[in-house]
């Protein structure tokens, strides 16, 4: 991992998918890719990311779609993405595996859910107060239709945002992920109702256990999840109770 990098303040371009197209002129955007993978998968595709420059500030649009084709990452599209990471009562933390429906990144176990904040107004920010108050929705929203679980369970003032950490990195060929990732730890007992078409699999595990995990050659974890764990994570999970505070609120973003 690089030394954390400050940010500027400038003022955001305007949030237009017109604009991507004058930034990006070469970009793919065609609908090849798709062609044989699950039908609601490739329906969430469509959805409408925030597209970013370095410093994390708005500059247009893009299909998730248009985001995920490693054909465009390599030619410099950024987006928006958001890491929950969840913890039980007795500090477990909940995984999820993907499921094999999954476009990008499928059957691999990361952490409680991974998505992004969409281009609506409770979603979208410009500053960085705002943004984290966008992420923390969009965290809401996915943490329901993913998992199940409800928004009552999991409410916006008891997610603690950490840091921001900008990494890209290959799924397979043609897809893959560029952003710059917010992460949120949240303490709650909840109940889950698992989509099938989003999680093939859920598993509570201590510190302990999720070393052993990495450790089976067998399974597979989404290379985010593999970055965060092996630089601060288990640092973090000591804190949960008591320090966190101290790593809350970071204003610069790691490069990773």
């Amino acid at each position: 991992m690089s030394t954390t990098t400050t940010t500027t303040t400038t003022e955001a371009t305007p949030i237009t998918a017109e604009n991507i197209l004058r930034l990006f002129p070469d970009i793919d955007t065609t609908s090849a890719a798709l062609d044989g993978h699950d039908e609601e998968q490739i329906r969430l595709m469509d959805e409408v990311c925030i597209v970013l420059d370095e410093n994390d500030l708005p500059i247009g649009t893009a299909s998730k779609k248009l985001c995920h084709l490693m054909t465009n990452i390599d030619k410099g599209l950024l987006h928006r993405a958001f890491s929950v990471f969840l913890f039980d009562d007795q500090n477990r933390l909940l995984l999820q595996q993907r499921a094999s429906e999954k476009i990008t990144f499928p059957d691999m176990w990361t952490n409680t859910c991974c998505s992004h904040p969409l281009h609506i107004p409770s979603e979208t920010g410009s500053t960085l107060p705002e943004s984290i108050e966008g992420v923390k929705h969009a965290a809401q929203r996915k943490l329901d239709h993913e998992l199940g679980i409800k928004k009552e369970q999991v409410p916006l003032e008891n997610f603690r945002f950490l840091t921001r950490i900008h990494y890209k990195a290959p799924s397979d060929g043609k897809w893959g992920e560029h952003e710059i990732d917010y992460i949120l730890f949240i303490k709650a007992n909840v109940d889950l109702n698992p989509n099938r078409n989003e999680v093939k699999d859920t598993k509570y595990v201590s510190p302990t256990e999720l070393k052993t995990l990495f450790a089976d050659p067998e399974l597979k974890f989404t290379p985010w999840f593999k970055l965060i764990c092996e630089s601060m994570l288990f640092e973090w999970w000591e804190s949960l109770d008591s320090g966190l505070e101290k790593f809350e609120n970071e204003q610069q973003i790691r490069r990773m």
